[in-house]
């Protein structure tokens, strides 16, 4: 994986987020309970931050391209997004509430993206 992997999925990932934040603003404002809109917007909120700093990692990359430990932290971002969001996403628009259990696997994922991003930049002679 290199920066442009890591700028790509950022980008991609702000897209859906804006997307699926309109969809869930417009179209599941009336189909959603209160409590599942609000999962909801929970998945799209820690998908645009989690994007934000896949982007990051992508510049960062392109200053240090030999940083393993950033590289495995954009995996954890990217990782972290699918599981935590994308559980949250199924739940809500299931209302199957046993892929609850997946997201903080999601969220383990997000946490071991920060030690390893706060890792990364601490190692590296600035």
């Amino acid at each position: 994986m290199n920066a442009k992997f890591f700028l790509l999925a950022g980008a991609v990932f702000n897209l859906l987020a804006v997307v699926l934040g309109a969809f869930g603003a417009h179209a599941l404002k009336n189909k959603l309970s209160a409590d599942l809109l609000r999962v909801y917007h929970t998945a799209v909120e820690y998908q645009f931050y989690h994007a934000l700093a896949l982007l990051a990692i992508g510049i960062l990359m392109l200053q240090w391209p030999h940083n393993t430990v950033l590289k495995s932290s954009g995996l954890s971002f990217f990782v972290g997004v699918l599981l935590f969001s994308g559980s949250l996403y199924a739940l809500a628009l299931s209302g199957v509430r046993w892929l609850g259990a997946i997201t903080p696997l999601g969220g383990v994922a997000f946490i071991i993206g920060w030690i390893l991003l706060s890792l990364a930049i601490w190692r590296q002679a600035i």
